[in-house]
């Protein structure tokens, strides 16, 4: 009598990663150094880590080591659907951290997607695409977003998890914040239910000002319980270290821009696992 056939064991579907969206719809609020240091940070405290630059500059991907045109493959080929995530996928000086780089096509990405069907979600698809093939190893994903509502940041919102904001403490930041929270909330009733606030950091931040105080305390008083304790420092080696194609714990890890993204990074954990618990 022949033995019946053992069925393969069904393919055990990787865990869901955090998936942060790094976003101000104002530029120069410390994004993209946010995105790569905290995207850093994370992987030296050997998290699995993964940075999506979804910037057009990008900033992010030369930050890491790719400067513009020095990889084959990126964030526009998974949005367009011509390569899948294991694909675009690219190695950095930490064993922990991988990068989807932005290629220069990706300024051209708003224009080709216009006649996509649900555009705003390619991004989200491609993500669960590769959870269902198990080619998603990540705890965390770091998305890099342009500082515009466009339909790059959109698919950031769609996909993400939760908005980590980044923001000087002045006046125009302040302005900006509101308007920002307002496109989070619409995201969420219409595209994203599932969308949080991871929270509000400040960035460059001279707390010798009266003005940064009162900034700071403006929106603690509206975001109570939601921005992060850790401030990061205007710091001159934050500044130097995408020059050298490196976040800034590889640069000085002594510096004070590099200490305060760790201690960033650890808040962070130590917040999630105290909503956990």
């Amino acid at each position: 009598m022949p033995s019946a056939k053992t069925s393969p064991a069904p393919k055990k579907r990787a865990p869901k990663p955090a998936v942060l969206a790094i976003s101000n719809q104002k530029g120069g609020e410390g994004k993209t150094t946010t995105a790569v240091n905290l995207a850093a940070s994370l992987a030296a405290a050997e998290h699995r880590v993964l940075l999506v630059d979804l910037d057009p500059q990008g900033n992010a991907s030369s930050s890491v080591g790719y400067p513009r045109g020095m990889a084959k493959q990126g964030s526009y080929d998974l949005l367009l659907g011509q390569a899948e995530l294991d694909a675009v996928v690219h190695p950095t000086e930490l064993p922990t951290l991988g990068v989807v780089p932005a290629s220069p096509d990706l300024a051209g990405a708003e224009i080709e997607l216009v006649g996509v069907d649900a555009r705003e979600s390619v991004l989200a698809r491609a993500f669960r695409r590769a959870r269902a093939g198990n080619n998603f190893d990540w705890e965390f994903v770091i998305l890099d977003c342009p500082p515009s509502l466009g339909i790059l940041t959109l698919n950031a919102l769609v996909a993400a998890s939760s908005v980590l904001i980044p923001m000087q403490a002045k006046y125009f930041s302040l302005e900006g914040l509101g308007a920002l929270v307002g496109t989070i909330e619409r995201v969420k009733a219409a595209l994203n239910p599932s969308l949080s606030l991871e929270g509000i950091v400040f960035c460059m931040f001279d707390r010798r000002t009266n003005l940064a105080q009162q900034v700071v305390a403006e929106v603690q008083s509206h975001f109570p319980g939601q921005v992060f304790e850790t401030m990061i420092p205007q710091n001159i080696r934050l500044s130097e270290s995408p020059s050298f194609g490196k976040p800034a714990l590889l640069y000085d890890i002594e510096s004070k821009g590099a200490q305060a993204y760790l201690a960033l990074a650890k808040e962070m954990l130590a917040r999630r696992q105290a909503g956990r618990s």
